[in-house]
């Protein structure tokens, strides 16, 4: 009762005009991060930081938060009707988003994938409020040994998903992994692949990677097919955008399961794209028609969306109860914290009640403000999908190529763009899937610092990740997945004989 008593009082500190202003800004803003590739929240809520000192801490806070919630929404609307996703979060929604759009569905899938952002947004908020210090609690037990194991887990579950070959889809996990230790590296300093130069000593951006497997290499694809050269591959067609009932009853239930799998990484920190994989890979494996996901499963879009949102508020958790940053906009966001002289910690929502009550009471009115404003534009925005391709396909190359420039203002990050856009290109006629190499390229250096980490830290060598209760079972699940998977093949091939 005191709970809602709390709510109460900050949903009425957020109704005032400064505030509610904020709010939209930072919404509108966020929104505007995530559909231009390149730009991160992270990034976005940093360059906010000047904005913190002229403004009050409630409308700078309510301001960053809503950047941060815009950019999960935005990030749709690229990676359906263009096949450009904006965040490493977004990568999973193009797999199945851009395959609704090319068939007539993609203001289903938009419509599907911000009412999913909403539910998931709006659920982690409550989630936030009612059990954050047990859930922060339970994420301190999470070592280098726990999150290498959770983490090798969600590469092979989403990796043995995407393709109809576990092989090929492992195969390309591993050229991902490769891709991610270009660089140098920070254990040593020694410079690994990076072949004399210079501008690969800081490594492969993910987003680069992102850009070219997907936005570039369906430039190229376009080009090289002669599917793309016919009068019936003009353009396509916007279709319809409003979802039947049949389409709402398939997307309930990854709603629901993308909400529980969003909001539990996020309080792990393992980040909305990790929520995002596994939420696509437990719908693959749990559905009974799996050879829909890759060629337009709804399912696959409202679980991976309704996940990187939910993940929003699970991410919170341990910055606000413990002052633990576990990510790059988490971090930005205690920086704002301190500058205002508030303590993130087990006291905070006591000491500072007012204020943090109108920040957490914002959250809801910022998803609020988000649906309002993503949800009639659809009709708008499917409208791109009646431009014809030749003329929008060098529209997605200049967008490709500004996003690569935006990042660190490099000439040589538009060439890495296009190298990867013939590497997406060649690996399509070859028969892989793409969102392998974008999976192991974008958890490929946490994996390997949780590895290092947790060997370092252990006297068993290897025996650390059998010996921790939480690494173990993730560890057994990822061996019994494999298991299970080859012996399903093995079966589907004799009857298949048969």
């Amino acid at each position: 009762m005191e709970t809602l008593s709390l709510l109460a009082s900050g949903l009425a500190g957020t109704m005032t005009v400064a505030n509610l202003t904020a709010c939209l800004t930072g919404c509108f803003l966020g929104t505007v991060v995530g559909i231009l590739p390149g730009i991160g929240p992270s990034a976005t809520v940093a360059m906010l930081i000047p904005v913190a000192y002229v403004i009050n801490p409630a409308a700078s806070l309510i301001m960053m938060l809503g950047v941060y919630a815009g950019a999960m929404y935005g990030g749709a609307l690229t990676s359906i009707l263009v096949n450009i996703p904006g965040e490493a979060s977004s990568v999973m929604t193009a797999v199945d988003g851009y395959q609704m759009a090319k068939q007539g569905k993609g203001g289903v899938a938009l419509v599907v994938s911000q009412v999913g952002s909403f539910i998931g947004g709006t659920a982690s908020v409550v989630g936030l409020m009612v059990i954050a210090k047990p859930l922060a609690d339970f994420a301190l037990r999470f070592g280098p040994a726990e999150y290498f194991a959770l983490m090798l887990f969600a590469l092979v579950l989403a990796s043995t998903l995407v393709s109809e070959s576990p092989v090929r889809g492992l195969i390309g996990v591993v050229l991902g992994l490769l891709i991610a230790t270009v660089g140098t590296d920070l254990q040593t300093g020694i410079p690994r692949f990076a072949l004399d130069v210079p501008e690969l000593l800081d490594g492969i951006e993910d987003v680069i990677v992102i850009i070219g497997i997907f936005g570039v290499s369906e430039v190229l694809w376009f080009l090289a097919t002669a599917r793309g050269r016919g009068e019936e591959a003009e353009k396509m067609d916007a279709g319809r955008w409003k979802p039947t009932r049949e389409e709402w009853r398939q997307s309930a239930m990854p709603i629901a399961r993308g909400t529980l799998v969003g909001f539990f990484t996020g309080v792990l920190a393992a980040g909305a794209a990790l929520g995002s994989f596994l939420a696509y890979g437990l719908e693959k494996r749990v559905s009974k028609h799996p050879e829909r996901f890759g060629h337009g499963a709804i399912e696959g879009v409202a679980s991976c969306e309704t996940a990187n949102n939910a993940s929003t508020g699970g991410a919170l958790i341990p910055l606000l109860t413990l002052g633990i940053p576990l990510s790059g906009t988490t971090a930005v966001l205690l920086t704002v914290l301190l500058m205002y002289g508030l303590r993130p910690g087990p006291n905070l929502m006591v000491e500072q009640a007012p204020l943090m009550w109108t920040v957490i009471a914002s959250m809801y009115v910022a998803n609020v403000i988000l649906l309002l404003l993503n949800l009639p534009a659809v009709g708008l925005f499917t409208k791109i999908l009646k431009v014809p391709l030749t003329i929008l396909m060098p529209i997605v190359l200049v967008f490709a190529s500004v996003g690569a420039l935006a990042l660190n203002n490099n000439l040589f990050d538009i060439g890495l763009v296009f190298v990867f856009g013939g590497v997406g290109c060649l690996m399509r006629w070859l028969g892989f899937p793409t969102v392998s190499i974008v999976l192991g390229v974008v958890l490929g250096e946490r994996l390997e610092q949780s590895l290092r980490q947790a060997l370092l830290m252990s006297d068993n060598g290897p025996l650390t990740f059998v010996t921790k209760p939480i690494s173990l079972a993730f560890i057994v699940l990822t061996v019994a997945l494999v298991s299970l998977d080859l012996l399903a093949r093995r079966k589907g091939h004799q009857a298949g004989e048969a």
